[in-house]
């Protein structure tokens, strides 16, 4: 009796993964971006995500961007809040001198409403820090452009 081989079997869900789809960019691109606590600052590492992000955006244009910042739980709601659009900026402006429209892009700071994880430790808390790049097919209330 053998084994069936399923470490190449396609995970549930995932069978059809069409080229240009959401599915695709959050498997095989990657949509978060993470930070150093109290730090804007791309680091080398999150550039290569920005990178494999901005390629992948440029190919699939039908794509908006919403680009939303966060942050763990140090210091003051406002300054949170702050720091994650901070982030989300930082991110945008890489992303567009990689050559994605600002145009289809846009910011939406959350600070720590949306944590990721709740938890003392620093390494679980770390997960909070980050940039998520969303795809969207229409500007959101957030989105600047919404309001022309």
């Amino acid at each position: 009796m053998s084994s069936p081989n399923v470490t190449n079997a396609p995970v549930a869900g995932f069978e059809n993964i069409s080229p240009g789809s959401e599915e695709e960019f959050i498997i095989n691109v990657g949509r978060r971006i993470y930070f150093e606590q109290g730090s804007a600052v791309v680091t080398d590492e999150a550039r290569v995500t920005i990178e494999n992000q901005a390629r992948w955006l440029k190919s699939n244009k039908k794509w908006l961007v919403k680009v939303q910042g966060h942050a763990d739980d140090q210091g003051s709601e406002a300054a949170q809040k702050t720091l994650s659009t901070r982030r989300a900026d930082a991110v945008m402006a890489e992303l567009a001198k990689l050559g994605v429209g600002k145009n289809r892009m846009w910011v939406k700071g959350y600070g720590v409403e949306r944590p990721v994880t709740d938890c003392a430790e620093v390494t679980c808390k770390s997960q909070n820090r980050r940039v998520v790049v969303n795809l969207r097919e229409e500007f959101d209330e957030s989105a600047p452009q919404a309001k022309r």
